[in-house]
């Protein structure tokens, strides 16, 4: 972090420089919600079209806005033609990925078939949102992170039915373990992907071409973007809130199992994203290419593990559990390696960007240039 960018701190306000503390508020409400109020997880889990949640929806769209507003769609090209990231992120996120979640489901829980099987889905489904957030925070390359992510999102609608077969009935075979059937339809994947990835992306893309055509790029990214800034984070504890208060009763009435479920996801996702950053470095990416390249392999789409899982397996089913447990570890590990990336950026080469913030609260309020001269991204 800059000097200059750590001189700025102290003027931000009390919810940004708390944001660890206000996550860990949003889970634990969810969750008191959740166990305390009656009829409201069926209540939120009604309001939804086809395997959708429309609370859920809404509120990372409201995360994802402010974040995706800010990509600067011009500089896309120079990301999707660097042919090493997307290759590195292709590898990572759909061999090396689903290949590591399945060995840890067979070696933590050999003995929890429903689970085990729970967690290969989980790390079938790559992240194509929240993970855009947690970039951002690590000062990350956001027209790379956006880049992935989409790269992502494609893939996912075109591998993910064939990687549930082969990770859940092929390679068992070949193995001589025990087989799983996945039906999944590739067009309720379409729909997630849609939902979930392209309403925010568009409106984002609308956001700058017509704000920078009327007004310009100076007053959009010194007025505009600072305006909706902090409604990434109040999506961000929306959503949390909302998704936990979804599966509070479960989760708090199963502890142990919850337990049993939860290690391996802690491996898992330590090991991809410290993996990924050391992969990362031995190939010269700079801090900020690092980071989106990290958190994009060690995020997953829970929303689309948890529709899976009930859709196949039923909502009361051990997959299920799997999967809803999924958040209640990836948001406080990915919120902790946040900071364990910003630490670790001394280890990396900084590419020089006049744009970029030096502290991860910026993402909630953007700092002009002149507010914070010299720092980068």
């Amino acid at each position: 972090m800059s000097g200059t960018a750590a001189g700025a701190a102290p003027r931000l306000s009390t919810l940004d420089r708390f944001l660890t503390v206000w996550i860990g508020v949003a889970m634990v409400a969810g969750l008191v919600l959740g166990r305390l109020v009656p009829g409201l997880d069926d209540a939120l889990a009604a309001v939804e079209v086809g395997s959708v949640s429309l609370p859920i929806a809404l509120g990372l769209l409201v995360m994802m806005y402010p974040v995706l507003a800010r990509v600067r769609y011009d500089e896309l090209g120079r990301v999707a033609g660097d042919t090493r990231l997307l290759v590195i992120s292709v590898v990572l996120n759909w061999v090396l990925g689903p290949a590591l979640m399945f060995a840890l489901a067979w070696l933590l829980l050999p003995d929890l078939p429903e689970y085990r099987t729970g967690l290969v889905v989980v790390g079938l489904a790559r992240c194509i949102a929240m993970v855009l957030v947690w970039n951002d925070l690590a000062c990350g390359d956001r027209e790379a992170a956006t880049v992935l992510v989409a790269a992502n999102a494609v893939f996912q609608v075109l591998a993910f039915a064939l990687l549930g077969w082969f990770y859940l009935e092929v390679l068992p075979g070949w193995l001589g373990l025990e087989q799983t059937a996945l039906d999944v339809s590739v067009w309720s994947i379409a729909g997630s992907v849609l939902v979930f990835l392209g309403v925010p992306l568009l409106a984002g893309y609308l956001s700058r071409a017509v704000g920078e055509r009327t007004r310009g790029r100076d007053w959009y990214e010194s007025r505009f973007l600072p305006r909706i800034g902090p409604a990434a984070l109040w999506g961000l504890l929306f959503t949390i809130v909302v998704l936990f208060a979804l599966q509070g009763a479960t989760i708090t009435s199963r502890p142990l199992d919850v337990a049993r479920i939860a290690l391996p996801l802690l491996v898992y996702f330590a090991l991809m994203w410290g993996g990924s950053m050391l992969v990362s470095r031995a190939l010269d990416l700079d801090y900020q290419r690092a980071t989106a390249v990290s958190f994009t392999a060690a995020g997953n789409n829970f929303e689309l593990a948890i529709a899976v899982a009930i859709g196949v397996f039923g909502v009361t089913s051990g997959q299920a559990l799997a999967g809803v447990v999924g958040p209640l570890v990836e948001v406080p590990a990915l919120v902790a390696l946040v900071h364990v990336s910003l630490w670790a950026r001394r280890f990396y080469r900084d590419r020089d960007s006049p744009d970029v913030p030096g502290t991860s609260a910026d993402v909630l309020h953007p700092t002009t240039p002149d507010a914070v001269p010299g720092a980068t991204r």
